[in-house]
């Protein structure tokens, strides 16, 4: 079996979620570490936090894999009294690479939104907002299907629970007896999106995150939302932690993925 650098797999991630697919001030890659530091064994995750850290560690796993970029805005100071910044330090300290795939595994054909839609069974999804042609093919944020069969909006409700193993959702909708069957969903807080949903007749969309006056606007417009919240892209552990699978198999890589067994979602209900 081959040993293998960062780059190795970052190159191979990257033929699949091409950077280019990313909005233009989205931090992805390489967040710690280097490309040519070797590594054995590789922890999946939705969210860089201490906890995350502290489990890499207990793993001995020495490069993490994100789809949330630990450092959004740049560090000011490295004070260590900081919170963020300790957990900074021990990814340093651990030499612990980490990488992150946002919005470009978002676009990507076969990433975050398609799972969303695998998840919720939607037949003939099709992309909801296009935001770049390559090729002559579309990449975009959100999917649009159809369910198997028309269900009732408050019975969809549940479902949407089940699929995502929430404990609550917010929706947007009044007459909840009414009878849905074409749905849109997009992973993140894609409330700014939800035009699109209804440019493709969608009688519902499901995103996270969604702000008040967004709410609002969704309201008059007749079309039903549902928040389940941002968590529900934790899908993208198992899938990623398959598709690294694969290609360590394929490659004949000398290296072990493993996924992350925590909860990152810092929301409680009561």
């Amino acid at each position: 079996m081959t040993k293998i650098q960062v780059k190795d797999l970052v190159n191979r991630f990257e033929r699949y979620a091409p950077r280019n697919l990313a909005h233009e001030k989205d931090p992805i890659g390489l967040h710690f570490g280097s490309l040519d530091q070797t590594i054995e064994k590789v922890l999946v995750t939705l969210d860089v936090r201490p906890e995350t850290v502290q489990e890499a560690i207990d793993q001995s796993c020495d490069f993490i894999f994100a789809h949330h970029p630990p450092i959004f805005q740049p560090v000011a100071s490295f004070d260590l009294n900081i919170p963020q910044n300790q957990m900074y330090a021990r990814l340093i300290k651990n030499d612990i690479a980490v990488y992150a795939a946002h919005t470009n595994l978002d676009a990507a054909e076969n990433g975050m939104n398609d799972w969303l839609a695998a998840a919720l069974d939607l037949e003939n999804p099709e992309i909801m907002q296009v935001t770049q042609t390559i090729d002559g093919k579309d990449y975009g944020y959100g999917r649009v299907g159809n369910l198997r069969e028309a269900v009732s909006f408050d019975s969809f409700l549940e479902e949407v629970k089940s699929t995502f193993a929430v404990e609550a959702v917010r929706y947007v909708g009044e007459d909840t007896g009414r009878n849905i069957g074409r749905v849109a969903v997009m992973g993140g807080s894609g409330g700014s999106y939800f035009s699109s949903a209804l440019e493709k007749e969608a009688d519902v969309f499901i995103t996270g995150d969604l702000s008040y006056h967004v709410a609002h606007d969704i309201q008059a417009s007749g079309m039903y939302a549902i928040d389940p919240g941002h968590h529900i892209e934790s899908v993208c552990i198992q899938h990623l932690t398959a598709l690294f699978k694969e290609w360590a198999k394929e490659e004949n890589w000398d290296i072990e993925i493993r996924a992350s067994d925590l909860n990152t979602d810092p929301f409680q209900f009561i």
